[in-house]
């Protein structure tokens, strides 16, 4: 039986899939879209503005709240498809609820 590294529990937890940035980003994206199609662009913009602002904050010396192994390019595609559920949780949510 093999264990996870240490980088893919990073990948997979708050620094990856799970990161609060990103994951807010692409709630509130998601909630202002108007159709399916851009819950793609709210994923990208969610990965990408979470990448940008934990860039900034680490030229700040502010402490990160989460530590990472992997780099900005591997954090990526996690972000993004955490950013694009999320986006898709809430544009779910906000058109069930427009119906109601």
């Amino acid at each position: 039986m093999t264990m996870l590294s240490d980088t893919w529990f990073d990948l997979l937890g708050l620094s990856g899939l799970l990161n609060p940035f990103a994951l807010l980003i692409g709630g509130y994206l998601g909630w202002r879209a108007d159709r399916t199609g851009k819950l793609w662009i709210a994923g990208f913009a969610a990965a990408s503005l979470s990448l940008i602002l934990e860039a900034a904050v680490g030229m700040l010396q502010i402490p990160l709240p989460v530590s990472q192994d992997a780099g900005a390019l591997a954090m990526f595609p996690f972000r993004f498809v955490g950013g694009a559920l999320a986006g898709a949780l809430t544009y779910w949510i906000g058109r069930h609820r427009q119906r109601t």
